[in-house]
């Protein structure tokens, strides 16, 4: 299938296919989805040069969330000229990123600068608020934002020409070879909602999107099989938790549980340790573990 955008690995630490970028060329430069962390600026630097261009060509950057992995680098696009296009509840944390730096600090700790490297804020005039279902019109790309809760509440999917950049509602789906599919969920604190995420696959489902597109990473053809693979891990997602969060595991033993759940799902889908690793660092289980532990504990534990 022939698309109209490029995909730029960012070899996250030092990982092939856990990051992606997006690039759209228009008549006036460069459009991306994501930004990338600022860890892997100059692995983006590296991939423009390659194909001819500066980050001065970068006139837009669409955000799906505002996450480090895929928007730490917004910052820094924006203060060479992009312009930086996010969610209206993701905005203000991108203006005046305190409190999301502060948050991710107490989950990433000392490793917060190797991971995410620097978190620039971005210029409030460079900031363009955009609403669900508000097309943004870029040159000749047109690209319509879909409200898509569940892994955050500040979560737009994209639509461009019949295509979903899903962000990480459409999980997380590393290209393996060998005919060899699989899709894991990315949970962590402190927006994780099953039932609001249930309600984002029937809108993907509804836009009948020829290919899905994850940031953690694309693309992918086979639509209905992917779809279903979302509603199947939250489905099992659901059901691991009624079975283990009654006997109020801390979550450190929630974690080793939960370790123990991925590998068996690893094993019933053929994941080498490579690949484990790979998907670790695209999405570490112990980050799911304490989102699980949240959703629970606030949506659940008092039903």
């Amino acid at each position: 299938m022939a698309y109209r955008f490029e995909v730029l690995d960012l070899n996250f630490q030092n990982v092939p296919h856990t990051i992606a970028v997006y690039l759209f060329r228009h008549d006036k430069g460069l459009a991306l989805i994501e930004s990338g962390p600022g860890s892997t600026v100059p692995a983006l630097e590296k991939a423009l040069t390659a194909r001819g261009f500066t980050f001065g060509d970068i006139t837009d950057v669409l955000l799906t969330h505002i996450h480090l992995d895929h928007a730490g680098a917004a910052g820094f696009l924006a203060r060479r000229g992009a312009t930086i296009h996010v969610h209206p509840v993701g905005a203000p944390h991108m203006i005046h990123p305190e409190k999301l730096l502060k948050s991710a600090g107490r989950i990433y700790g000392d490793m917060m600068d190797t991971l995410w490297g620097e978190f620039l804020p971005v210029p409030e005039e460079k900031v363009h608020v955009v609403q669900d279902e508000e097309d943004i019109v870029i040159g000749d790309l047109r690209f319509t934002p879909l409200d898509t809760p569940g892994h955050a509440y500040h979560h737009y999917a994209y639509m461009f020409e019949g295509v979903c950049f899903s962000g990480d509602v459409g999980g997380v789906r590393l290209p393996l070879g060998n005919n060899t599919r699989h899709l894991r969920l990315p949970m962590p604190p402190p927006e994780f909602h099953l039932e609001k995420w249930r309600a984002s696959l029937t809108r993907l489902r509804e836009a009948a999107p020829r290919a899905i597109v994850p940031t953690h990473f694309g693309p992918y053809e086979d639509v209905n099989w992917h779809l279903d693979a979302i509603e199947r891990e939250l489905d099992d997602v659901e059901g691991f938790l009624e079975a283990v969060m009654p006997s109020q595991p801390s979550v450190e033993e929630l974690e080793r549980k939960l370790d123990g759940w991925v590998l068996e799902k690893n094993q019933r889908d053929g994941i080498d340790p490579e690949t484990h690793h790979a998907y670790e660092t695209a999405n570490p289980t112990w980050m799911s573990a304490s989102g699980l532990a949240r959703y629970w504990k606030k949506f659940r534990q008092s039903q």
